[in-house]
């Protein structure tokens, strides 16, 4: 009888301690998650109501003007985010490959390490050396000098991403390619590579859906205009900046606009998962 009760109140304490850290940690996924959904849910309900055809082909109206859109900063955004992709992504695979692959141990070591650095500087400070590099010399706010700050913060995140991906490919197959009579760099490019697809394609996705979302860079570098922009060296509208001007305005119709284009902002990130996630399955 001894034995059978020790070995009940031993079998009670440690299912009751698990009902409490399951209880626990499932309360640590609701207050993960409820900050998320409220944010989204204030979001839709402030900017969807705004949502018409309209926003997507007119321009931003002057204050107290009822109406107008955001097409031009659309444009922008579409257009500084495209060209930072074609950037920073050749640049982010090429170093994450020669991390992976051909580096010796202590560059690889130091360079991860100055890739971590790079991840950490704010943004702003990013939008101060575009500006310093790029808006000064050429002396003009230019889309492309907003898509180069982009790129510089895209290219932590896919370095990172990358060389994480190729290395958990299993060295058998690097090995097996190798023993087929496969240099190392055709090695890399046909099987290493396309393993890790999948975990690429997701960290560049990370890397857009953090650059559409940049403000600080592009106030500093792309500048806004209620216009179209006529050039790749003029200042060029975007979305961030577009909530950022309109967002603190006293004017209805702007702040209006301003939770709209937040609305959008967020339905093209979320478009943005939905193609990363549907290219991994497939793959």
């Amino acid at each position: 009888m001894t034995a059978v009760s020790a070995f009940d109140k031993k079998f009670t304490s440690r299912t009751l301690f698990s009902w409490v850290m399951t209880f626990l940690t499932g309360l640590c996924v609701v207050m993960a998650v409820v900050p998320l959904i409220a944010v989204l849910a204030y979001v839709i309900w402030q900017g969807g109501s705004r949502f018409s055809l309209a926003l997507f082909t007119k321009l931003p109206p002057p204050p107290m003007v009822p109406g107008g859109g955001f097409a031009n900063a659309i444009v922008g955004t579409i257009t500084m985010v495209g060209m930072a992709v074609a950037i920073s992504l050749p640049i982010g695979i090429g170093a994450a490959v020669f991390l992976s692959e051909f580096a010796p141990k202590w560059v690889a070591r130091w360079i991860r390490f100055a890739t971590n650095i790079l991840n950490g500087v704010p943004s702003i400070i990013v939008g101060v050396f575009a500006y310093a590099a790029l808006v000064v010399p050429l002396k003009t706010y230019s889309a492309f000098a907003g898509a180069a700050a982009l790129a510089v913060l895209m290219l932590p995140t896919i370095i990172r991403t990358t060389d994480e991906a190729l290395l958990i490919v299993p060295q058998d197959i690097r090995w097996a390619s190798v023993g087929l009579g496969a240099s190392g760099y055709w090695t890399t490019l046909r099987v290493i590579l396309p393993a890790a697809a999948p975990a690429i394609i997701t960290g560049t996705t990370l890397a857009v859906a953090r650059a559409a979302g940049e403000t600080a860079p592009l106030i500093f570098t792309a500048l806004f205009t209620q216009f179209w922009s006529q050039s790749l060296l003029a200042p060029t509208a975007s979305l961030a900046v577009l909530i950022y001007n309109f967002a603190i305005v006293p004017f209805k119709n702007q702040q209006e606009l301003a939770w709209a284009a937040s609305f959008l902002l967020v339905i093209l990130v979320l478009i943005t998962s939905i193609i990363s996630r549907l290219a991994t399955r497939r793959r």
